[in-house]
């Protein structure tokens, strides 16, 4: 872990570089928006490829939007997966966005994720299960100023802490500690995160991916973020 567990101020954050309501409070347009804007474009722009082309209507959605969500989702993702990793949760899968599932299978109720392997969880891994959870959104924030996407991992972490009984002053001191260590260790692990977003935007295999952090990361590092 990077900083000391313990009841952090939004001044303290600010020091650090993070305003707090550009990352915690993420507009959830990133999948929501993008069934809309398929459909859209299918609407407007796809009609004329259909029929001069001869694309099926889901490759016409596919290549004319699929770059253009991609980027922030591979970032997104590749946040998750990083932290997961660099906490000692391992990654068993992952899928970018909804337009996977479109290219796939035709299909847009897939939304995006990471699968970890399954551990129990105690309170005791609550710190590394808040800092996968919000590493996400504080991926985003660092590359774009403020997060867009990701409104149901900070909603999964609020309920988790309701279940768990914590009192507000808790819960924020939670919060915020998570943002901070996750925030530093992002921005110490920058040139891993932007390789493995890469691989992921290129559908690698969990192996690959594991393995070019590995590459990018010193062993003695890693296992710091253990401690």
């Amino acid at each position: 872990m990077q900083v000391p567990l313990r009841l952090y101020s939004l001044d303290e954050l600010r020091l650090n570089g993070i305003e707090a309501s550009s990352l915690l409070s993420p507009v959830d347009a990133t999948l929501g928006s993008i069934e809309r804007n398929l459909q859209l474009a299918a609407a407007l722009g796809g009609l004329a490829a259909w029929n001069v082309l001869g694309f099926s209507p889901q490759q016409v959605l596919y290549f004319s939007l699929g770059l253009l969500f991609l980027w922030t989702l591979d970032s997104h993702e590749a946040g998750h997966f990083l932290i997961a990793y660099l906490v000692g949760i391992l990654p068993k899968g992952y899928t970018l966005t909804s337009l996977e599932a479109l290219k796939k299978e035709g299909s847009l109720n897939v939304q995006a994720g990471t699968a970890f392997v399954d551990f129990e969880f105690v309170e005791e891994t609550l710190n590394r299960f808040s800092c996968i959870a919000l590493a996400g959104v504080a991926a985003e924030y660092l590359l774009y100023g403020i997060a867009e996407g990701g409104l149901a991992d900070v909603n999964k972490l609020d309920m988790l802490l309701k279940s768990l009984a914590f009192t507000q002053k808790k819960a924020d001191s939670q919060v915020r500690w998570s943002v901070l260590n996750t925030v530093l260790l992002l921005r110490r692990h920058e040139l891993a995160r932007a390789k493995l977003a890469e691989a992921m935007s290129m559908g690698k295999s969990i192996g690959t991916c594991i393995g070019i952090i590995e590459e990018t990361i010193d062993d003695s590092d890693i296992q710091l973020q253990l401690g």
